[in-house]
């Protein structure tokens, strides 16, 4: 059985890779999201969601079982994440653009295989989404859905469920300390496949803006399901 772990979605998607344009260009001068190589060929694969689950067994280990992933923030949860956006952070890992060392001896060409890609991430989907995990303080939620709101909904969603066609992850429920963690290398510019519109959107924010909007993203789903946005 070859390794296989997973970080950061079923059909046949070489449709979606043609019509999904690329944001803007990265600081290397390559576009945000480039359909091509490893990740243009998984998007391409149909998923197989029994073979996925069995892959799945050794990835669990860091990501638990359910796709859960850990509440101090190390490893996300995964479960019902789009098949779009966990091709391409493991393809982007795989080729360098995201750095992640410890992930790439899981998902490097040795260990991985582009079909393998494709199943794991047809499985993953596909795992019922907990509304609520893991979350911060809930000391300034109101700042945090202003926020939210203002900058983060338009390409995340109002109950932060994404957008697969265009990689936009589902973040509503995902763990407070990995949302923090992430949104803060994305605003200091040292997570190399940030998208450069989204760096742009919380360059200003400050250390308590970040602290704000990663907790209520944390709790987003059941804020929405109970209707209360404090």
């Amino acid at each position: 059985m070859t390794r296989l772990a997973l970080i950061v979605l079923f059909w046949p998607l070489g449709l979606l890779a043609q019509n999904a344009a690329p944001a803007s260009a990265g600081g290397d001068g390559r576009a945000w999201n480039e359909l091509t190589g490893d990740k243009s060929a998984a998007l391409g694969l149909k998923g197989d969601i029994g073979r996925g689950e069995k892959a799945y067994k050794i990835c669990q280990r860091c990501h638990k079982p359910g796709g859960t992933g850990s509440t101090n923030g190390t490893y996300p949860r995964l479960a019902g994440q789009h098949v779009t956006v966990l091709i391409e952070q493991i393809t982007d890992i795989r080729s360098g653009k995201r750095h992640n060392p410890k992930m790439l001896s899981f998902v490097d060409e040795e260990a991985m295989t582009i079909q393998e890609i494709a199943d794991v991430a047809a499985y993953l989907t596909v795992l019922p989404i907990p509304p609520y995990l893991s979350s911060g303080s809930g000391t300034a939620l109101v700042r945090g859905k202003e926020l939210y709101v203002r900058d983060c909904a338009r390409c995340h969603g109002n109950k932060g469920e994404g957008d697969a066609d265009k990689f936009f992850p589902q973040v509503g429920g995902q763990h407070f300390k990995y949302v923090l963690r992430e949104i803060r290398s994305i605003r200091n510019e040292t997570r190399g496949n940030a998208n450069p519109d989204m760096v742009k959107v919380i360059k200003p924010y400050s250390d308590e803006d970040l602290e704000a909007v990663a907790d209520y993203i944390s709790r987003v789903l059941v804020l929405q399901a109970v209707g209360n946005g404090r």
